[in-house]
């Protein structure tokens, strides 16, 4: 893990010393951050699950966002999808491409925000690269979990007669923004301050894991909308799902900014192609639903029964009973 870096008298090789290599908390793997790679031993009887997520300054995050709560979204948005697949937490890499602005006290405060968070989630730093850019602070973070050998949940394995069901509530990655923003003058100030803050730190599901493990028949984590997401299990899947946004958890903060909007049909529509939830959708049996709703309740995460599956392919979205068509199903990667 390394690369010169001459932005601010910041060097790059105290900065690896000093703030990440005690992220590796000593690992083995790591190698100490003295090389050029980890190295991880095989663990018999079980599958290694790798994701990544990439984050941009002004894209997925806003200028003046505290940088121990970027470090922490950063964190979060790939447990999410480690949680989609059922899949418990290892360790990750970590690139950064830094900023002229992005000195000594700002990479601190990063790498405080990592720490705060690898220890909640039982995490360690084991690899990756800094360097200089003059564009904007840009970050990506590889994450690696365990699964059983062969117990990855996929979005290819919902079947036609399973039910499609959501963690959490829905929308307040959309409203978290524009209340970040300064938008929704319609809300009180705690309302706007609640979602601002489920926007800078997404919850990732990690207590459904092993029952998502356990039940699923297919699951994704919600980040690019609810629409947008239950159409990759779709695609994936060879089938169609129907969501009824009728039945879309919302938060208290949710309902009431749906509740002074003229449309409530499109108003939702809004809220179920948002993205940033990082909740997972997923389908599962009858029997499996059940199962889910009552374990999660268990782990104190509710889960909500939304639609169905059927044969054909594509999402339908319903509302009093019919039918909408979206502009859009969620954020669009360039």
């Amino acid at each position: 893990m390394r690369g010169p870096d001459p932005g601010r008298g910041v060097d790059e090789f105290d900065a690896i010393e000093r703030l990440l290599r005690p992220l590796s908390e000593g690992a083995p793997e790591a190698l100490g951050l003295l090389d050029d790679a980890a190295v991880i031993s095989a663990r018999p009887g079980f599958d290694l699950v790798v994701s990544k997520d990439a984050m941009v300054e002004g894209v997925h995050f806003l200028p003046e966002d505290p940088l121990d709560l970027v470090a922490r979204k950063l964190l979060r948005v790939n447990l999410s999808d480690l949680a989609a697949k059922g899949a418990d937490p290892y360790a990750y890499l970590l690139a950064a491409a830094w900023p002229a602005r992005c000195g000594w006290p700002e990479r601190t405060l990063f790498v405080q925000g990592l720490r705060q968070d690898q220890e909640l989630y039982g995490l360690k730093l084991i690899g990756g690269d800094t360097s200089s850019t003059p564009g904007p602070l840009t970050l990506s973070l590889t994450i690696l979990g365990w699964t059983p050998a062969g117990a990855m949940v996929r979005r290819s394995g919902a079947r036609a007669g399973d039910l499609v069901l959501v963690s959490g509530t829905i929308g307040d990655g959309l409203l978290g923004l524009k209340a970040a923003q300064g938008g929704l003058q319609d809300l009180d100030g705690a309302a706007t301050a609640w979602l601002a803050d489920r926007y800078r730190l997404p919850q990732p599901r990690v207590g459904l894991i092993q029952a998502v493990r356990s039940h699923a028949s297919a699951a994704a984590d919600v980040s690019d909308g609810l629409a947008a997401d239950a159409g990759h299990i779709a695609e994936a899947s060879g089938v169609a799902l129907t969501l009824d946004l009728d039945r879309l958890p919302l938060s208290p903060a949710a309902q009431a900014w749906l509740s002074i909007q003229p449309e409530r049909a499109a108003a939702l529509a809004q809220l179920a192609t948002g993205g940033d939830d990082y909740e997972i959708v997923l389908t599962a049996s009858p029997v499996g639903a059940q199962h889910l709703i009552e374990e999660g309740r268990q782990a104190g995460r509710v889960l909500t029964e939304i639609g169905k599956v059927a044969a054909g392919q594509g999402v339908r979205v319903t509302c009093a009973g019919k039918e909408l068509a979206l502009d859009r199903t969620g954020w669009r990667h360039g």
